[in-house]
């Protein structure tokens, strides 16, 4: 069997991928985790966006995997990573699972996503949210992290890089998945993404928000499984 690569969102790291990956390997599947520059503690590239994400799974597949062909699920930003990967690299990516990734990208969109991005108003009221932060991505400084992952949804508002006309280029199996509850990304979206995919299928999660820490677990190890195998 293929290699299963797991990938986080923004602002994430992979140890919030660990209760995740333990599920999967006690089917008896490899599984491998890793941390986009800047985040978790690894260094900042020179580039920082959904470009120089890409290029650090696709150094991760040739250092640690020998090239071999993976099949990956991104939750959130690490789903429209590993599309943007399957499609400048088809060869690496056989199968994608993505859960809660937001592909509906315009400046008014970003913009939206952008005011939440201010580091003085998330310690003033959130303070619990800044120390965690600041601990999940240590050295790292979370308030450049904050700053950069800003520009990136400015560019990527401005620019986005799936657009339908790449989604029907991409043949690889995809499975789009939404949590009911998720707040971040749009089901209409997400659902027009599956039909644009020449091999893609959109599926509802029930009573499911957002944020990774709320899915339940097992349900989506089995979507995964499933898919991965099927």
């Amino acid at each position: 069997m293929n290699p299963i690569i797991l990938l986080h969102g923004a602002l994430g790291a992979s140890a919030q991928l660990a209760p995740l990956k333990q599920a999967l390997e006690s089917s008896g599947r490899e599984v491998h985790v890793l941390d986009f520059s800047g985040h978790g503690g690894a260094p900042f590239r020179e580039s920082f966006g959904i470009e120089a994400f890409a290029e650090d799974v696709e150094d991760y597949i040739g250092q640690h995997l020998e090239g071999q062909r993976v099949d990956v699920f991104g939750y959130s930003m690490g789903g429209y990573v590993v599309l943007y990967l399957a499609h400048q690299h088809p060869a690496y990516i056989h199968r994608v699972v993505t859960l809660g990734t937001k592909f509906d990208w315009s400046p008014e969109s970003a913009e939206k996503e952008i005011r939440k991005m201010n580091a003085d108003k998330i310690a003033e009221k959130v303070p619990a949210f800044a120390r965690l932060l600041q601990t999940r991505h240590a050295p790292n400084d979370w308030r450049i992290l904050l700053s950069k992952t800003g520009e990136m949804m400015k560019s990527l508002g401005a620019n986005p890089l799936l657009t339908n006309e790449v989604m029907k280029r991409l043949t690889l199996p995809t499975l789009i998945l939404l949590g009911d509850a998720d707040d971040m990304a749009d089901r209409t979206f997400s659902e027009q993404v599956a039909h644009h995919l020449p091999n893609g299928q959109f599926e509802l999660l029930a009573n499911t928000p957002h944020p990774l820490e709320k899915v339940d677990h097992e349900v989506l190890r089995d979507r995964i499984l499933n898919f991965f195998k099927s």
